[in-house]
């Protein structure tokens, strides 16, 4: 039997609505893709800037023990110590803090201890810092080199 001009417009109807249900859902997943495109690349980037950071921290460090070794050659150096001051002043206001003193407690995810010393204890402590080690919140950016004691 042929179908009717109505039955033809209602077909036509339902795939009109079929056909726009299918874009409307195209449409919300390209939505989602690029919202979560958008969210890798900026965790992507934050990762990147935050690793370049502490590179460039990193190469500072290797001043600040310049600076040090020559303190250690030359303690009364009023101005050596005016310049290390400056430079921990910096590092600090980066978030950058010191890790490792002597008689803290050795912990080996945030020192490398490179020498045993005399001593007795009921832990591992940190008899003498040969590098000073650094963290930048909470996390290592240079483990502290150390001679420690014997427990």
């Amino acid at each position: 039997m042929p179908s009717s001009p109505e039955s033809d417009h209602a077909d036509t109807g339902d795939d009109l609505a079929a056909r726009n249900a299918e874009l409307q859902d195209r449409h919300l997943r390209a939505l989602a893709d690029l919202e979560n495109y958008r969210k890798r690349s900026a965790r992507e980037t934050e990762r990147r800037v935050a690793e370049e950071r502490e590179r460039l921290l990193r190469d500072w460090l290797e001043a600040v023990d310049s600076v040090e070794r020559a303190l250690r050659m030359t303690p009364d150096a009023e101005g050596l110590q005016a310049v290390l001051e400056q430079m921990e002043a910096i590092l600090a206001r980066q978030g950058v803090a010191r890790a490792g003193a002597p008689g803290d407690p050795f912990d080996p995810e945030r020192h490398e201890a490179i020498g045993v010393v005399g001593g007795e204890g009921a832990q591992p402590t940190i008899a003498d810092v040969a590098r000073s080690g650094f963290t930048i919140s909470d996390r290592v950016l240079r483990p502290a080199q150390v001679f420690v004691t014997r427990s």
